[in-house]
């Protein structure tokens, strides 16, 4: 509210007032050239304040309050539940007929309920941006696949990604796997760089058992890598590195990309319109096909990253683990704590024996 006798003018007209002002001294001049009335002009002048300053402060209501009725009831559940979303609590309380909740309230609620958490809700996680150099680091996880639902030949298929992600870019590529074994990270990670065609100087794990074995019990000393896994990093010239234990959050590149590609693979098998495939090899291409439609868009900053990256070696490791196990008198062999039966013409021989992550080859 404008003190009376003074009318209100822009914040530009009094910019142009007083600059005017400064220059000639005069306030009709200064306020013909401003366009306000000598009188407005010479009661801003003599105050020296602009007009946000000359405003009374608006400190009442000028209409009932629409949420009154069940305000109290509100916070109250807000402190018993913090994670309620203000839309679900509207929906709620505009469903009960004594609440006197109308359709259009729902933004006033919302900021109301926003205001709230601001001054008595709880603290909230910080997070602090962090550069991500280009081509530097490839993190990978594992994530579970079984919210999708998918079925080959009406049978549930249990299974995971072993997703790799470049937190630059964005680029993701994800293979399919039963387990986070290192048989699975040795078939996923090479997928994966075959895809780029190159390679970053390290690369970032949990602190999975594909990657990393408990050490003796010594407080504060960080875990080995399993040798398997270094024989893998060398390989392809990668130096290993691994959150902290019980830090999950220094992994949330991949963690994040991990939520991101179910949620992008689940309106890709609504569209499909079934979530049952006549193989695995089907689906693999349908999860392909997806990947490659994401990864389309982010070409430009891939291209950053790939010009920081170095060659790939010549060859690639073999998938698998080779055992020799001898067959005994009763016709079985043992691989990795496991017993097989193989036809009683081979006892007393030695096998050779390829384990694969999903199948043995004797």
């Amino acid at each position: 509210m404008v003190p009376s006798g003074c009318e209100m003018i822009t914040k530009q007209q009094y910019k142009r007032l007083m600059s005017e002002y400064k220059k000639t001294g005069k306030i009709m001049v200064s306020a013909l050239k401003a366009d306000v009335d000598p009188h407005t002009a010479r009661k801003y002048i003599e105050a020296g304040q602009c007009p946000a300053e000359r405003q009374a402060k608006h400190t009442w209501r000028t209409r009932p309050d629409p949420l009154a009725k069940v305000w109290e009831e509100v916070t109250q559940m807000l402190r018993d539940a913090p994670e309620l979303e203000a839309k679900a609590l509207f929906e709620y309380f505009l469903a009960r007929p004594d609440s006197g909740l109308e359709e259009s309230y729902g933004r006033t609620f919302s900021r109301r309920v926003r205001q709230w958490r601001a001054t008595h809700g709880p603290e909230r996680e910080v997070f602090f941006a962090q550069e991500r150099p280009p081509g530097q680091l490839l993190p990978l996880d594992w994530t579970y696949a079984r919210e999708l639902q998918v079925t080959i030949q009406g049978e549930a298929l249990d299974h995971r990604f072993c997703h790799c992600v470049l937190p630059y870019s964005d680029w993701e590529w994800a293979t399919r796997c039963i387990s986070e074994s290192f048989l699975s990270l040795v078939s996923g990670l090479p997928a994966a760089l075959a895809q780029l065609g190159k390679s970053p100087p390290h690369l970032g794990t949990d602190n999975s058992r594909a990657a990393t074995h408990e050490l003796e019990q010594i407080p504060g000393r960080p875990r080995g890598y399993n040798s398997d896994y270094l024989e893998l990093c060398t390989h392809y010239d990668l130096t290993p590195l691994t959150i902290h234990v019980g830090c999950p959050h220094e992994q949330g590149d991949v963690a994040s990309q991990n939520r991101h590609l179910q949620r992008r693979l689940k309106p890709h098998l609504l569209l499909r319109g079934s979530r049952d495939f006549v193989s695995l090899e089907d689906y693999d291409r349908f999860v392909v096909g997806v990947l490659r439609a994401a990864n389309a868009k982010r070409q430009k900053r891939l291209a950053e990253e790939l010009a920081c990256m170095r060659p790939l070696p010549a060859g690639r490791l073999a998938e698998y683990k080779e055992y020799a196990p001898g067959v005994s008198s009763q016709s079985l062999i043992r691989v990795k704590r496991c017993t097989y039966s193989v036809p009683s013409r081979l006892i007393s021989h030695t096998l050779r024996v390829e384990l694969h992550e999903a199948e043995l080859k004797v």
